[in-house]
């Protein structure tokens, strides 16, 4: 008996089936990371509890219950949107205590027949802060050199006045969010140079440079911020010459430039640490002196890895813009609280309103910087993906 071999060759490919429903599409991410476990099916189940208690109520206040016009408080305490209703009843939200006082939190005490200026002032800061966050934009240089140094003399001269026919505009009168970007955005641009300069300074074989780095880092880091407002603006006058003074903002933004730029030096050192010693060595290889080590080689490296500790210094000093209440200036926040003392529009959730406001604003603006700050690290973290 003799073998044969039975052999069988397909001439046509199989038809694709559709991967199950239940692991692709909407349901497939709900099945995988939503319901994958025990554990997670309870944490959504709990998480999807807190969503239905908190989110309607928020959202009753915000929107539905709301007060969106009206000439004084009593509109706010007596009515909403479905009609009249008791007294003793919660209401929403008195949009109407915002639209009424928008100009107050925007501006402060700032002349109205001169806030022209700061609308300018913030238009300029616009258009130059897009088109230097735009990597496509073209003239990069030219728009650092526009907002680092044709900005803030501009800003200064609108702002202040005193000028070419300009009325000149105190200080203490300015308020709202235009303090809380002034301060914030000094802050930030000052911050960011000095830190790298003492980062450096720390890691510097020059003893005397280096302790004067410790020194100062440890400094500042070591008292609190309301501790650092309050003594420039009201201990340092005490230590100046008799008829030598400082503007009061003036030595609020020296005081938390310099505050701001120690964590900055902290987060930069990190940096530099992080930077293997084969790039230094390459550098020296290359006969490169210090300087252009750092600003070609090191610094770019360096810089490129703490995106994410520098943005956040950033947003915290954001946020901490609000603690110069203390010393009588009024921001964003502190606009808000002052306008609570107005009798006409003392109703039991004007105060609820403002907070809203105020929460809404930072929240936009912390946002940005922080979804801006994760673009610029996918753009330029390449190099390190694995």
């Amino acid at each position: 008996m003799s073998n044969s071999t039975l052999s069988f060759v397909r001439t046509t490919l199989e038809v694709e089936k559709e991967p199950p429903a239940s692991t692709v599409g909407v349901l497939g991410w709900v099945r995988k990371n939503l319901f994958s476990g025990w554990l997670n099916t309870a944490l959504t189940l709990f998480a999807l509890y807190l969503v239905w208690i908190i989110v309607p109520p928020i959202l009753n206040f915000v929107f539905f219950d709301a007060i969106w016009t009206g000439e004084d408080g009593s509109y706010c305490r007596h009515q909403n949107n479905r009609g009249l209703i008791p007294d003793d009843t919660p209401i929403g939200a008195c949009w109407a205590f915002v639209d009424a006082k928008f100009g107050q939190f925007i501006y402060g005490r700032y002349p109205a027949d001169e806030r022209w200026r700061v609308n300018i002032v913030f238009f300029m800061m616009a258009i130059g802060t897009i088109t230097l966050a735009i990597p496509s934009l073209p003239y990069k240089k030219w728009n650092a050199i526009f907002m680092l140094v044709i900005f803030p003399i501009l800003a200064f001269f609108l702002l202040v006045g005193g000028y070419f026919g300009i009325a000149h505009v105190e200080t203490p009168l300015w308020g709202g969010l235009l303090v809380t970007l002034v301060v914030a955005i000094t802050g930030i641009v000052v911050s960011l140079p000095l830190g790298v300069v003492f980062a450096l300074g720390r890691r510097s074989e020059m003893p005397v440079v280096r302790l004067v780095s410790i020194i100062f880092i440890e400094f500042w880091r070591g008292v609190p911020l309301i501790t650092v407002l309050f003594m420039a603006s009201v201990m340092l006058p005490l230590f100046l010459p008799e008829g030598v003074t400082f503007d009061k903002l003036m030595r609020v933004l020296i005081g938390v430039a310099l505050f701001s730029a120690a964590y900055m030096a902290e987060v930069v050192r990190g940096g530099l640490q992080a930077i293997p010693k084969g790039q230094y060595e390459g550098a020296q290889a290359l006969g490169l002196p210090y300087w252009k080590t750092m600003n070609l080689i090191i610094l770019p490296q360096a810089l490129k890895l703490v995106i994410p500790g520098i943005v956040n210094t950033f947003i915290g000093l954001y946020k901490d813009t609000t603690l110069v209440l203390i010393v009588g200036l009024f921001d964003l926040l502190g606009a808000i609280q002052l306008s609570f003392t107005d009798p006409k529009w003392s109703t039991p959730g004007t105060s609820h309103t403002g907070y809203v406001f105020a929460a809404i604003g930072f929240f936009i603006f912390c946002f940005s910087m922080s979804r801006y700050s994760i673009f610029m690290e996918n753009r330029l973290h390449t190099g390190h993906k694995r």
